[in-house]
């Protein structure tokens, strides 16, 4: 716009005279700062300024680029945004062999695909977290609360569910409680498949110390 405007100033009317000079008085040089003299120096002013801003930008991009390479370079874990952080760790889809997550507080969190093998749950509430696909082979998660979870597709042998609450938990597809201590846990409203029911009525027992339902009878054992 700049350039326009001093290019339109530029221009003489077309009704413009040319006044001749007087005889009386000598000519002189005069130097003049009309910006008409120096109009042709406006396109290489701007476009240097663009060349400038351009590579500013640039810089600037990469600069950031650069930091967030690095950034999750450093913790790859960082790198995944599904799950609800425990501490500044993510543990979806994370190798979590022999955790230590006894008495916390990990209400919805994420665990999908997680191996949890040996991992200790003793007294944690859990209530809404996904075990969906996990393997959770070994792991203990006796007294804890587990009301609303996930265990959808996980591996759930040989873990120990002693006085655990598992009331409306998930178990759909190909849970598996082989193996499993199941004493005094709450499995009310659980969906199991039948020979996972038929397996856990031949190993039930005990009561649950939070509902005080009877193992079987949650189980809905003959």
């Amino acid at each position: 716009m700049a350039i326009l405007s001093a290019s339109l100033h530029c221009k003489l009317p077309p009704n413009a005279t040319t006044i001749p000079p007087n005889p009386r008085f000598p000519s002189k040089t005069h130097h003049s700062s009309s910006p008409c003299l120096h109009s042709h120096r406006a396109p290489q002013v701007t476009e240097n300024l663009l060349l400038s801003i351009g590579e500013s930008a640039a810089k600037a991009s990469f600069v950031a680029l650069l930091s967030a390479s690095l950034f999750f370079a450093a913790d790859p874990a960082l790198a995944y945004k599904g799950g609800r952080p425990y501490g500044s760790e993510v543990t979806r889809g994370q190798d979590l062999t022999g955790k230590d997550f006894s008495g916390k507080s990990l209400l919805k969190q994420d665990f999908k695909t997680s191996i949890l093998r040996q991992a200790n749950f003793r007294g944690a509430k859990l209530l809404g977290a996904s075990f969906f696909d996990a393997d959770l082979t070994g792991a203990d998660l006796s007294d804890s609360d587990l009301r609303g979870a996930d265990f959808s597709l996980a591996n759930v042998t040989k873990v120990n569910l002693s006085n655990a609450n598992l009331e409306g938990a998930l178990a759909t597809g190909n849970t598996s409680f082989m193996g499993s201590i199941i004493t005094g846990a709450d499995f009310t409203d659980v969906p199991l498949r039948e020979d996972q029911r038929e397996y856990l009525c031949k190993v039930a027992d005990g009561v649950n110390p939070t509902t005080g339902n009877e193992t079987r009878e949650t189980l809905l054992c003959k």
